[in-house]
């Protein structure tokens, strides 16, 4: 009886093992040594494809860094991600020459009528979240800031860091340019979709921001968490006068503490097929979204 069970057993055993071999399921996810999820797919996938990516400055990075891990894990995949601002990205899967368009905002009514018309079904996904920080050089004498502060400086009301708490100087403003979804976010949410003072410097990236914070003392600019450095630093943000501050984290972004905050946003034309939806699965999966975390920006989870 024992010989005839240990038979049954092995039996079992290879039967598992051929329905694995010949199974018609496309993907199948297993655990990497580094944690990430490692995609198994049958023949039906296309890797020949280039993946064309684009879309907003805030998320190239992180876009970047899942292209990179997920072309690691399936050295076939052939995936390319660009910045140029969330209105580049959009335009493009508007127009067919994206396959993904990389947002920091929603897309807007008109821009969803423009892609029926050019006959694509935009699939819509969140793929995680970003707090916008208000950056100010290491240096700057301010403490802490409210939204309504933060409103009347971007719109002009408020020239001067002395009214504000700060030193006696004129504000340098840096800003995004209009095709980017940070602006387009931040105008919206902060400014209450009151117009930039004439002033403003309009910077072609996030990265350009940062780097006229690192020289500019007097100078106020919003950037994602992923872009402080140690030359330029956050300032803390009330809701209101009188409440009490917070800087942008994890935490205070989850408990919803810290006003400034955002969805990530990632569109496809119609629902992800093929070398797309693994991919697309990879970003929401367990690996992609550590990448969220690792580039400062908070996870789904």
């Amino acid at each position: 009886m024992k010989k005839i069970a240990m038979l049954l057993v092995l039996i079992m055993v290879a039967t598992v093992a051929l329905v694995g071999c010949g199974s018609d399921t496309p993907v199948n996810e297993n655990t990497t040594s580094n944690g990430s999820e490692a995609v198994e797919v049958n023949n039906e996938v296309d890797f020949n494809k280039l993946v064309q990516v684009k879309g907003s400055d805030t998320m190239v990075n992180i876009g970047q860094q899942w292209a990179e891990v997920f072309m690691d894990e399936n050295p076939q995949a052939q995936i390319a991600v660009t910045g140029g601002g969330s209105g580049t990205g959009i335009a493009a899967i508007i127009n067919g020459t994206a396959d993904i368009a990389q947002s920091s905002r929603a897309m807007k009514d008109k821009e969803k009528e423009d892609a029926e018309a050019n006959g694509y079904e935009l699939t819509e996904i969140i793929a995680g979240r970003d707090g916008i920080a208000i950056a100010v050089h290491k240096d700057s004498g301010i403490e802490e800031i409210t939204m309504e502060q933060i409103k009347d400086i971007f719109t002009g009301v408020i020239t001067n860091w002395k009214e504000v708490g700060g030193n006696d100087a004129e504000i340098t403003l840096y800003s995004r340019e209009s095709n980017s979804g940070t602006y387009a976010f931040f105008k919206e949410f902060v400014l209450k979709d009151e117009e930039y003072a004439q002033h403003s410097m309009l910077m072609p990236s996030t990265g350009a921001i940062v780097e006229g914070l690192k020289q500019d003392v007097n100078g106020i600019g919003y950037v994602g968490l992923g872009y402080l450095t140690d030359d330029v630093k956050a300032v803390p943000v009330a809701k209101e006068a009188g409440a009490k501050s917070f800087l942008p984290s994890i935490e205070t972004i989850n408990a919803g503490d810290y006003p400034v905050a955002r969805p990530l946003f990632l569109y496809v034309a119609g629902e992800p097929q093929g070398v797309i939806k693994l991919y697309v699965d990879f970003i929401l999966g367990s690996g992609g979204q550590a990448i969220v975390k690792e580039t400062g920006f908070i996870p789904l989870n």
